[in-house]
């Protein structure tokens, strides 16, 4: 069923322009119906500034998984890269706030993030690669704007949907171990415990240490344990660097050291560099692909996100409707597009939300409270630089844990479904790339459902991905079938 053209409305809204106006309230508190949604001005900053204090790990992660080489051998520079993400965030958050008037905070999605930089800049330049990052955004408000979004969503079975967000979560995990540097690729294994099978020098153990912090954290339901952990760990770490314990030479990104002032003006030097040429070389076929993963990829938690966030914020009815929903829906979308002009991968609704909710918030102005945080956070890029490597990779991993949890909601006892999710969970970390996970699960959910006699399950979208999909992994024997190179 498509979104309905006429969405639920707040009591606020209800009232009409001409309806009158009790005294004593603000312009704020009427342009964002913060008294019609029981809430005050107060709740609404605390909500903000909660949501930010749950998310704010973004400007140290997605700096992170985007610092590898692109197909030219080129990296992006760490402190453009927190810009870019301070800024993207600001922006598409701060749009939510006074567009969408939900709150809903919107930073760079991991998931996109780890597509970009394990499939995509491999076989292009980076600006190239924000080009594709722009073009997802695009295909995403165009869905929206048509209805097709919801549509496709309905489409896909549930548990390849839960099994997609946990091989995601799974790859993202083995992005962190591998950046701390507590996996390697081994001499005689595909891979092992650090470089010889042993955990070798300091920086390794402050990771396990952060990360067993974090856990710790989030088992005594500690607010903001994710940050809390990675302050902690940067301080430990900076002080067994200033006193001697560990040499900067061990350290995998820099040593953790302030250099200069902790104020500085923002970098916006990747700002506009995006191309949409040169794609010719890696082929069509690849391009789709790409751009379909990442669809997928900030496809699929977003609507999910909304809704729930939506629902606990009371804002939501029992048909998962709510005010100012399809504007929330296009401005995710449109964040693919924002971020990658920007420089710093698609933005997408964060769960996090959920934090500044739980404080209070039901407005807009929440998710501006947090937008201008983030907006602040531009001028503090030394500060944010100086969080070592292996501290930031474990929330990589702590991130990668939390989406596995929705292990929780597959029927691990029926096959038709418990294989699918499998073979997507699986693939994903083992081939190092999302595209082949989604499609064995879609290929095998096609399969098994036609071989239990139940094909007018599947649907025609499934069938359509399917038959992609096939093409997919059989496109280099057709190639050298047609005889292209």
């Amino acid at each position: 069923m498509t979104q309905q053209s006429v969405e639920p409305r707040t009591t606020a809204e209800d009232a009409g322009e001409g309806a009158r106006v009790p005294a004593g309230r603000s312009w704020l508190d009427r342009y964002f119906h913060i008294s019609g949604r029981g809430s005050t001005v107060a709740r609404e900053v605390r909500g903000g500034v909660t949501t930010f204090m749950a998310m704010a790990y973004i400007l140290l992660l997605n700096p992170l998984i985007l610092s590898g080489k692109d197909a030219a051998g080129d990296t992006l520079g760490q402190k453009a890269l927190i810009t870019a993400t301070a800024f993207a965030a600001a922006l598409t958050t701060l749009l939510m706030g006074f567009v969408g008037k939900v709150p809903l905070a919107l930073a760079a999605g991991l998931s996109v993030s780890g597509v970009l930089s394990s499939q995509v800049a491999p076989h292009m330049t980076w600006p190239q690669a924000m080009g594709m990052c722009v073009l997802y955004g695009v295909v995403i408000m165009l869905l929206v704007v048509t209805g097709l979004r919801e549509m496709i969503m309905n489409a896909i079975p549930l548990a390849l949907k839960h099994g997609i967000t946990m091989g995601i979560g799974l790859f993202i995990a083995l992005i962190g171990f591998y950046k701390a540097g507590f996996v390697h690729q081994g001499k005689a294994t595909p891979v092992s415990l650090g470089p010889a099978g042993e955990l070798a020098g300091w920086p390794v153990l402050l990771f396990a240490g952060t990360l067993l912090l974090i856990f710790m954290l989030q088992a005594r339901n500690v607010p903001g344990a994710i940050l809390v952990g990675i302050v902690s760990g940067t301080v430990v770490a900076a002080a067994l660097n200033g006193l001697g314990v560990i040499g900067p030479e061990q350290w995998a990104g820099g040593a953790p050291a302030l250099h200069g002032s902790a104020i500085s003006m923002p970098d916006f030097s990747l700002f506009g560099h995006v191309e949409f040429g040169g794609w010719g070389q890696v082929g069509a076929m690849t391009v789709g692909m790409i751009v379909f993963t990442l669809v997928l990829a900030g496809f699929f938690d977003a609507m999910a996100t909304i809704i729930g966030v939506g629902t606990e914020a009371g804002l939501a009815d029992d048909k998962g409707r709510m005010p100012g929903l399809s504007k929330a829906l296009f401005i995710d979308g449109a964040g693919g597009a924002i971020g990658g002009v920007a420089g710093g991968s698609g933005q997408t609704v964060f769960i996090e939300s959920a934090t500044g909710v739980g404080e209070g918030a039901r407005t807009g102005l929440a998710s501006v409270v947090t937008g201008l945080f983030f907006a602040a956070c531009l001028f503090f890029t030394p500060l944010t630089a100086i969080v070592p490597q292996e501290v930031a990779s474990a929330a990589l991993v702590v991130i990668g844990a939390m989406m596995l949890m929705n292990a929780r909601h597959v029927d691990w006892a029926d096959r038709a479904t418990a294989i699918p999710v499998f073979l997507t969970v699986v693939l994903m970390p083992f081939t190092y790339t999302i595209t082949t996970g989604v499609a064995a699960g879609v290929i095998s959910y096609t399969a098994i459902k036609t071989a239990q006699g139940r094909a007018r399950e599947i649907g025609a979208f499934m069938w359509g991905l399917t038959v992609v999909f096939l093409v997919y992994f059989a496109l280099h024997p057709i190639e050298g079938w047609l005889g292209v190179h």
